[in-house]
């Protein structure tokens, strides 16, 4: 899996390319959190737009950015979300708590 880092502000944006499972949610973990501790983040966009599959340890890693970023006061956005990622999400739960937009300029939108 490829990680891509972009920040516009306050807001991180994470590029996601290949696969999120067990073998690589760590590298996702990882890359989020070596940017928090360089500046002050507030928000997450998840690009999933070039996202192949994903399973239950993808779910959990992005369940524990949620956390960690509204723990700081802050939200997660998703967005470029397949027919199938959309659907692992729904049945982990998870968009029932984190918004998703289409592309990233409606994430920005979504979190000013």
């Amino acid at each position: 899996m490829q990680v891509q880092i972009i920040r516009r502000k306050k807001n991180l944006i994470v590029r996601l390319k290949g696969e999120l499972d067990h073998h690589t949610s760590l590298t996702f973990r990882q890359a989020v959190e070596k940017e928090l501790e360089k500046e002050i983040i507030q928000n997450l966009i998840i690009n999933m737009e070039n996202l192949t599959f994903m399973d239950s340890s993808g779910i959990g890693a992005i369940l524990g950015r949620y956390k960690q970023f509204r723990d700081r006061g802050g939200k997660v956005v998703i967005c470029g979300l397949s027919r199938h990622n959309k659907k692992i999400l729904e049945m982990g739960g998870l968009l029932k708590i984190i918004p998703v937009c289409t592309d990233e300029r409606q994430a920005l939108e979504n979190l000013s």
